[in-house]
Order: C-alpha cells, then structure tokens, then sequence
C-alpha cells in the first residue's frame, strides 16, 4: 500500500489539536505559513485525515481561538473555501456581529461539545456569502441561505472532506432547518408542534441545541427571550411525545373498521389511509384521540370506494 502523502510539518500542527494546544496557542498568528506556496500541499491532502484533524479542533475547549489560528494561517481558506468568505461578511445592520465568521464562531463555541452539532454549527451560514442582497433602505437579508449552504455542503464540502453519506444526510437536514425552532410561536397548535417533531425525526435533539447556539443577540432580554422559546418548543415536544405513547392519536381496531365499513380487503391499503389520517391530524383538519366513527366519517367525505 502506497505511503500516505502528509502535509507539511507546521500544517499538521496548526490540524492536529493535541499539537494546537501544545505548539501553536502559545504562538503569535503570524509565525504561521501563508499563501499558496506554503499550502499548496495541503490541498493534495483533503479527505477523511483532514476531516478528523478539524473535528478534533471543533472539539476543543477554546475553539473559537483554535479556529481563529486556523483562519489566520490560511488553513480555512485551502480545506473550507466556503467558510473563509465569510471573514467579513457583514450581517444584519452590523449590530449583533462584525461578521458572519465571528457569529459562526462564537455559535460554534456555545454549542455542546459533540461532533455532528459542531460541524452543523460550523458551516450553517455559509449559503450567505452566496444570498446576501441590499434593501432600499440598507438593511442587509439572506434569503434561503440555509436551503444554498446546505446545497453547498452537499455538492462540495462532503465528498472534498470524505462524509460518509448518513454523516453528510445528516448534516445537510441541519444545516437546511436550523432556523425552525427558532421561528416557534406560542400560538402553534399541538398538530403543527407534532409535525415539527416528526419532520425533524432523530436530528431533534441536535437541531435544538444548535438553534439555542445560534442565538448570539447582545440586545438585552433578546438573548433570553429567544432561549425561553427554544426551551418551550422542546417541553412541548416531550409532552406530546409522552401522551402520545400512552394514547395513540388513532383508536385501536380502526383498521378493521375501515376494512369492514368501506368492504377493503386486507392489505398496503389500510395503512395508507391510516396515513392520511395521521397527516390530516397533524395539518390540524382532525382531533386526535377520537371514536373510530369520527375517522370513518372522514374517509366518507374524501371518498373511498372498494378495491
């Protein structure tokens, strides 16, 4: 097996953590190589090992100050093209933040210390380097930035890094959704807090912490206000979750009362129009928890024939 072509030393000190905490936090930014001559190599050098070696920063107690080093020496800009443009990438009125890459760092910093939420952190705003757009009255807006980042992670970033394809699945559902729970409002009905939970699946719990991460506002009570709506959405989901474990939203034997009201033999049939009930629960056209009768009815009025 051919020996694996490794970058130059300092290169794989400023990616290596262990070597970052040792070598490099104490040193001044600008002893670092930079420039293409310097990082040319590392660009022959991306993959799984370079993935790993920036998790493991990721993973660091003082990230934003790792990330900055790496920023600084020209790392990000040969590895993450993407997320160097966002250096100073001025947001909203220029208010909350200096730019997208400080927000991104300090978003980084205050998520909780596991692999998959950090990179999602790490990479959710870089769609708007490509949607930032100027009223007329100079506010700033990056419309669908998470829809293009998550794109841009997809078609570029996993497959130069070497994401497995569940990892890069995963990451592009948060990256494209996380900004939902943070456009909760106490007004939802229990339906739309359900279909929430279900079209977030098994990202739930990642998905809360980066959107409690993603709020950065300096602006008093903002901060506050915002964490008490997350934490909220999140009481909600485990309750319904609960009372939906102890009493499903459809009764026992409505399947063989469908079969039997509506003459359906047995089959993929029956468990699709139990889905449809489902759905129509949660777009809020049906209670939960009803007679079997109250569901028939339904199916009698969308109409359905026999086999």
């Amino acid at each position: 097996m051919p020996h694996e072509k490794k970058p130059p030393d300092v290169l794989a000190v400023a990616l290596d953590p262990a070597a970052l905490i040792a070598e490099v936090a104490g040193a001044d930014a600008g002893s670092l190589p930079v420039g293409p001559t310097a990082l040319e190599p590392l660009t022959q050098w991306v993959g799984a090992r370079v993935r790993r070696s920036l998790e493991g920063v990721l993973l660091l107690q003082d990230v934003q100050d790792a990330l900055g080093r790496l920023q600084a020496a020209g790392v990000l800009a040969a590895v993450l093209p993407e997320l160097d443009a966002t250096l100073g990438l001025a947001t909203e009125g220029g208010r909350r933040h200096k730019d997208v890459w400080l927000h991104t760092t300090q978003v980084v910093a205050q998520c909780p210390v596991r692999p998959l939420v950090r990179w999602a952190a790490l990479l959710h705003d870089i769609g708007k380097v490509h949607t930032r757009e100027f009223g007329v009255d100079g506010k700033v807006t990056f419309r669908r930035h998470a829809e293009v980042g998550a794109g841009v992670f997809l078609d570029r970033i996993a497959p130069r890094l070497a994401f497995s394809p569940a990892q890069a699945r995963a990451l592009h559902h948060l990256i494209v959704h996380h900004q939902r729970a943070g456009q909760y409002d106490p007004g939802w009905q229990d339906s739309a807090v359900r279909r929430f939970g279900r079209e977030m699946g098994v990202s739930l719990p990642d998905l809360l912490d980066l959107s409690r991460a993603d709020v950065t506002s300096r602006i008093p009570g903002r901060r506050a206000e915002a964490l008490g709506l997350i934490d909220e959405l999140a009481r909600r989901l485990e309750t319904l979750a609960a009372l939906d474990a102890r009493v499903p939203p459809l009764p026992p034997g409505l399947g063989n009362a469908i079969m039997e009201r509506f003459e359906l033999a047995p089959g993929p049939r029956i468990g699709r129009l139990r889905q449809e009930l489902l759905q129509a629960i949660d777009a809020g056209g049906l209670e939960p928890r009803q007679p079997v009768d109250y569901y028939l009815g339904y199916l009698a009025r969308i109409g359905v024939s026999p086999d």
